[in-house]
């Protein structure tokens, strides 16, 4: 009966272009194997799309993972993949979900749950059998609409409706909500920005100014992460033209102090802001005259390949190269020591901060793409063989200084040049 109720109240007419959707990504991903698989398990079983691959259908934007829900729980769900010879990890599965990888895609399952217990980051939950319960404990009606395989919809909280006319919508008591976990307030802002047409309500926004010091509670990966969401969207645009949204982005992040010049890009900024990663863009963010970059770094938790790449653009910034000096030249031994990455991350915080945009550094952009970095031509061996140095203290200065020369020379070193530096 209940399956038959909800078929009747909860489920929308199957959408021709949702439909053809579902069937595209069951063509080009292995996803209908876990289908299959879960829905083999028992009589009861069933699994279903959900959460932000249905929104980004009916939005008709690209679906670029796949989250499914399921009414077995986390164990279940591990016996039936194994069933099927499909590989999966325990990702959280005390939360319910598990991860499943059939030729490189990763499926998230999550199994249908209530939260009994929640502190603003983590949540204690009881598996469940039922969708409009596990529905009504998520954060957004956007994010509460489900889909089987046939693009049948069951959304219990008007989500499409909500998607729809651009509104923005908590599920059950907003304030609620958040305290459940307070990254829902930089979801929020994202979401917001990306799908709404519509003015902040004025009471959301205060209850969120509310509530962001809860913010303070969550780790700095999981922020980061959220915010590079945004970063990758459409609505990260209308971040600096949204008043309130960029107010509560500086409130959250402090360190992002360049954010209102954003505000007004140069035309090479603006048409190579989707085009750069990342990292750089926090660059672009967070350098300034002061140790900003070192607090930004000191506050997040980031590779020692990011934080390296951070640091060096920001002691170039602080060296106040001038333009003039900006050459292929003098980007030789930043090159040779550093990486190509570097020369460009350089020469791209230049064209980005600058009021005019040189064609020449972007030119020298392209230079440098394809340039390969170059072999020393002198080795140790050479010396000691042709000029008998013994291996020790002295040679290594001597390595030190003619590789010096031939950098500094354009990687290029002459006979004569080298034996000066042997007799000296």
């Amino acid at each position: 009966m209940d399956k038959f109720l909800d078929k009747i109240f909860f489920r929308s007419k199957n959408l021709d272009y949702i439909s053809q959707s579902l069937k595209n990504i069951t063509n080009q991903t292995p996803v209908n194997k876990i289908f299959k698989s879960i829905n083999a398990y028992s009589e009861d079983s069933e699994v279903r799309y959900v959460g932000g691959c249905i929104r980004k259908l009916i939005k008709k934007e690209t679906v670029d993972d796949i989250d499914l829900a399921t009414n077995l729980k986390p164990k279940e769900v591990c016996e039936a993949l194994k069933k099927s010879n499909i590989n999966f990890y325990e990702t959280g599965i005390d939360h319910g979900t598990v991860t499943a990888i059939i030729d490189e895609y990763k499926y998230e399952i999550t199994s249908l749950r209530k939260d009994i217990t929640t502190d603003g980051r983590h949540a204690e939950v009881e598996f469940s059998l039922d969708w409009k319960e596990d529905a009504a404990r998520r954060d957004f009606s956007i994010n509460s609409i489900y889909s089987d395989l046939q693009g049948n919809l069951f959304d219990p909280n008007n989500g499409k409706k909500d998607l729809e006319e651009g509104l923005i919508n908590f599920i059950g008591d907003a304030e609620t909500r958040v305290k459940e976990d307070y990254l829902r307030i930089l979801r929020y802002i994202r979401f917001f920005l990306n799908y709404s047409n519509q003015k902040h309500k004025p009471e959301i926004i205060k209850l969120i100014k509310r509530n962001i010091g809860g913010i303070s509670n969550l780790s700095s990966d999981r922020l980061l992460d959220e915010f590079k969401k945004l970063t990758r969207s459409n609505g990260f645009i209308k971040l600096f033209k949204d008043k309130e949204s960029l107010e509560l982005i500086e409130i959250i992040f402090p360190q992002f102090k360049n954010l209102k010049k954003f505000k007004k890009l140069n035309s090479y900024a603006v048409d190579n802001l989707f085009k750069i990663d990342f990292i750089f863009l926090l660059s672009l963010m967070i350098i300034d005259e002061t140790d900003n970059t070192d607090y930004f770094l000191y506050k997040f938790n980031l590779s020692k390949k990011d934080q390296k790449r951070l640091k060096l653009i920001d002691n170039f910034y602080k060296e106040k190269v001038k333009i003039t000096k900006l050459t292929e030249k003098n980007f030789n031994k930043i090159f040779y020591f550093n990486g190509k990455q570097a020369v460009i991350d350089i020469i791209n915080f230049k064209l980005f901060t600058s009021n005019k945009v040189e064609k020449r550094l972007i030119q020298l952009i392209k230079v440098y793409q394809d340039k390969l970095i170059p072999t020393m031509p002198i080795e140790a061996n050479m010396l000691m063989t042709k000029y008998n140095i013994p291996q020790g203290k002295t040679l290594g200065n001597k390595l030190k200084l003619i590789e010096e020369i031939w950098v500094n020379n354009s990687f290029n070193i002459s006979d004569k040049q080298v034996q000066k530096i042997i007799k000296g």
